[in-house]
């Protein structure tokens, strides 16, 4: 096996044991902490961290530690945002799920900077194009990584089966259910057998131990690696201010500004399905034990796509597998809008998740990929924008989750994406036009463009 397929392999798995933890104590947050409204609230605090995290850490860290140990210590927030839920309350939920958050942008951002860096190293060596190995990385990484969501959500789910079934619901409280849910109303909405202290605790000691097996596989087996592509020869590094607003000073690239959505895109629809589906779809009408089971579904969906399009996309393109998403989750929208979920309907609870794993697919994987070859030169700035716009999808997503119903959320989220493609399907215009266009900002690598002529 090739060094850089093994390193691809450390980084995945890595992240496949830290985030088995982390993806199924967030989709538990809304349901598990629902009193006073402490799961989103951790949700909200834990994204706005993200936020600001995203502005200025990741390229001063990853600059100063690399990707190898900025991915280490990352990774041990997380922990801690686990140790903080074996007391639930909001003097340990709310500080852990801020550290986490401080953590999250650096880890993101050092990963997908590893990521691409090791693709075209791989590619120089290889004499292919950089672009094709880097999505062929990113398509195993987020294979391994997004079948965390089924081994999280599968433990979550054995663990709360032991938990008693509750009452059924009558048919008029099963009507608060899906879109009409707004949360203000007095109906029995998300009225569910709690699991019990016992039970919390077996899981997350389960959780905490996936995490620290997660720090020690990437402390021990992951090779640092030299980014050399920054700095041309004989240039001086950055002052530290200009690395510290690195960040913001990438925004006056417009092609980055019309693609600040697609991150905020993807940080709403992961926030509806992980928060809203989970709480007022699946919780409220089948009951706290089925949440795990149905994201099984949506992470399956996700894993076995991102590889698929990770293998396909040189033969299709990316437009095509963004038109596939935006059709998909536009359907999704619609179903959920004017489905009235019932205990009846089980099939059609694990179909929808299902389905939006696969555009979800689309959004993680090429997302990283269209950053990583249209700001090469900026791959930290670059994927630092990424998390900071993706957190503030979360946020808002989280900000309004108790005061907005269901169905208003749902209208944003299909208007977001409309706009989205748009300025999307614009910046696609503008590459096609200038397909040799400079990088002061991060365009595509120069080894891309020397592959080009001497391909032409």
């Amino acid at each position: 096996m090739e060094r850089s397929l093994k390193n691809v392999l450390v980084v995945s798995f890595g992240f496949l044991l830290l985030f088995t933890a982390y993806g199924g104590l967030q989709n538990l947050q809304s349901s598990l902490h629902s009193k006073g409204g402490l799961g989103v609230a951790t949700l909200s605090a834990l994204y706005g961290a993200v936020l600001l995290s995203s502005m200025f850490l990741p390229p001063i860290l990853i600059k100063r530690f690399g990707c190898k140990w900025t991915i280490t210590g990352a990774m041990g927030c997380y922990v801690a945002f686990s140790l903080g839920n074996f007391k639930g309350s909001w003097y340990t939920l709310v500080p852990t799920s801020v550290l986490l958050g401080l953590g999250a942008a650096p880890l993101w951002s050092a990963q997908c900077t590893y990521l691409t860096v090791l693709g075209n190293s791989q590619a120089r060596k290889a004499g292919k194009l950089g672009k094709d190995v880097v999505n062929k990385y990113f398509g195993i990484f987020f294979f391994i990584f997004q079948s965390s969501g089924v081994w999280g959500n599968l433990i979550s789910s054995l663990v709360f089966d032991q938990t008693p079934s509750k009452e059924f619901l009558s048919e008029d409280q099963l009507m608060s259910c899906g879109a009409k849910d707004c949360l203000m109303s007095t109906a029995a909405t998300n009225n569910t057998m709690q699991p019990s202290q016992k039970l919390v605790y077996t899981l997350l000691s389960i959780y905490t131990g996936s995490g620290v097996l997660a720090i020690l596989l990437i402390a021990m087996f992951l090779e640092p690696i030299d980014d050399n592509t920054p700095n041309s020869e004989g240039e001086k590094s950055l002052p530290f201010w200009s690395k510290l607003l690195s960040t913001f000073m990438l925004l006056r690239d417009k092609r980055l500004c019309m693609l600040i959505l697609l991150p905020l895109y993807s940080g709403l629809q992961q926030g509806f399905i992980s928060s809203e589906y989970t709480r007022s779809y699946a919780t409220c009408t089948l009951g706290i034990q089925f949440v795990g089971y149905v994201m099984i579904c949506f992470s399956a969906a996700s894993s076995l796509c991102s590889l698929l399009y990770g293998k396909i996309s040189q033969y299709t393109g990316r437009v095509v597998l963004y038109v596939l998403g935006t059709v998909t989750h536009l359907s999704c929208i619609v179903t959920l809008l004017l489905w009235q979920p019932h205990p009846a309907h089980m099939a059609v609870f694990f179909i929808l998740p299902g389905l939006w794993g696969v555009a979800d697919a689309v959004w993680q994987t090429q997302n990283s990929v269209l950053y990583g070859v249209l700001f090469e030169k900026d791959k930290e700035a670059a994927f630092a924008n990424y998390r900071l716009w993706e957190a503030l999808g979360f946020v808002i997503t989280f900000g309004y989750s108790t005061f907005l119903c269901v169905s208003t959320k749902l209208y944003i989220l299909a208007g977001v994406l409309t706009l989205t493609m748009v300025a999307y399907g614009t910046v696609e215009y503008m590459e096609s036009r200038s397909p040799t266009q400079p990088s002061a900002a991060g365009g595509r690598s120069q080894v891309d463009e020397e592959e080009t002529q001497t391909q032409m």
